[in-house]
């Protein structure tokens, strides 16, 4: 009998489900941090944004749900072409869960003003 994909990946980690799972929140968070900052970004194109990152999330191995949310606060009205923002650490709100096998772990992004940084954390397993 041929392994499937999962069997013959699951076989790479050498730690438990839960340690897994861990793992594949943080793979997760660092691909929205670093492939996303840096996207300019403007009142009218922030909810695609966020939509885009979701989805893109979505598809990769394990996420069970995953929610966007970035702080329209700094915008305001467009004066003209030049008035847009380029997406930071500081403006992103991300709740993602990861699910293998029988464990669910939650991580979390958010700035944390006492630390002056987007703080990335596991929020809850089960």
């Amino acid at each position: 009998m041929t392994d499937s994909r999962e069997d013959l990946a699951a076989k790479k980690f050498k730690c438990s489900v839960r340690e897994r799972a861990m793992f594949e929140a943080g793979i997760k968070m660092g691909t929205i941090y670093h492939q996303f900052v840096g996207v300019p970004v403007d009142q009218e194109s922030v909810g695609a944004l966020e939509d885009a990152i979701e989805k893109g999330v979505l598809v990769q191995p394990y996420v069970e749900s995953v929610k966007v949310t970035i702080d329209r606060s700094i915008f305001g009205s467009k004066k003209d072409e030049y008035s847009y923002h380029s997406l930071s650490g500081e403006m992103l709100d991300v709740i993602l869960t990861i699910r293998i096998d029988d464990v669910r772990v939650r991580a979390e992004m958010r700035y944390d003003p006492v630390l002056k940084y987007p703080l990335m954390y596991v929020s809850g397993i089960e």
